[in-house]
């Protein structure tokens, strides 16, 4: 195993309810919504093979096949017991900021998820993802992408009266799913898997005109992926769980950071458990305890 993968597996990211201690296997968050609107919740540890931790099922949170596409979704612990969670959601042809608080036990409290509309013309739109950079260093920034189903790359920033369009990009017709593994001052970067099952980089510097920096990690065999969700490990490497969706498996391997065609990939196997809800999506930490660092 190379210096870089051994990185990967020996730290851990630090939970948000500190389920892990600092010498523990690095940990991904699994989210869902499932057919009937709950949000799900799946403690997977790196371990080999993979280790389901911990479990939980919020109901309530939408209605019946309600949501269509979800972001990333942020749980920030409460004093005592509970947290905050909000993400960002399209349903119907519209984006809202979704949240909701829980006690103790997962249960919603009063009074209840809220949603609050951001605009419409989300139908053709196949992927989102909220980009929240925020390391205490230099000025936060928050970027927001969106995959039209016609491969054309779309970008927002978050500005004080809502989103500003900061460009598009065209070229991603081919791409079958992608997830954020780098937050940095100057640049996002995603990992992408394509229909014919490369995968790839894609950088995108947060200069306008928008212009992404695209570099190939694997030429074949990820195209069984529908949902890939990309947690930090170490200073510099991925948790990547990869979701195929037709055998409701997910699969767990550790990313060393990324370096085009030599980027170190470590499969740690097939997690213990099923992923039978229709979208998938990773919980994580507070903003600025979710500093991915993968390129």
């Amino acid at each position: 195993m190379g210096a870089a993968c051994a990185a990967v597996l020996a730290l851990a990211v630090v939970p948000p309810a500190a389920e892990a201690s600092a010498t523990a296997p690095c940990t991904t968050w699994a989210g869902s919504v499932t057919s009937a609107g709950e949000h799900t919740f799946k403690a997977i540890n790196a371990t080999a093979p993979p280790s389901l931790t911990r479990s939980s099922t919020t109901a309530g949170v939408y209605g019946p096949g309600q949501v269509r596409l979800a972001t990333h979704f942020e749980d920030y612990p409460k004093s005592g017991a509970g947290s905050t969670r909000s993400g960002y959601v399209v349903i119907g042809d519209v984006l809202y900021q979704s949240s909701y608080a829980v006690d103790g036990a997962d249960k919603v409290e009063a009074p209840g998820p809220r949603l609050r509309r951001i605009g419409s013309g989300w139908s053709n739109f196949s992927l989102i993802e909220v980009a929240p950079y925020n390391s205490g260093a230099v000025a936060p920034r928050t970027e927001l992408y969106g995959l039209r189903k016609d491969g054309l790359l779309f970008r927002w920033h978050l500005v004080d009266n809502g989103w500003r369009s900061t460009g598009s990009y065209p070229g991603f017709s081919a791409v079958k799913t992608m997830t954020l593994i780098s937050k940095q001052p100057t640049y996002d970067t995603f990992l992408a898997n394509t229909r014919g099952g490369a995968l790839y980089t894609v950088r995108i510097p947060v200069t306008s005109p928008m212009k992404p920096v695209v570099n190939p990690v694997r030429t074949k065999t990820w195209q069984v992926f529908e949902t890939l969700t990309a947690t930090k490990c170490g200073n510099y490497g991925t948790l990547l769980l990869g979701i195929d969706k037709q055998t409701k498996t997910g699969h767990l391997y550790a990313v060393g950071h990324a370096n085009g065609p030599a980027t170190v990939i470590k499969g740690l196997g097939q997690v213990s458990t099923t992923f039978p809800a229709p979208l998938d999506f990773r919980w994580t930490p507070p903003t600025f305890q979710d500093n991915l660092n993968g390129d």
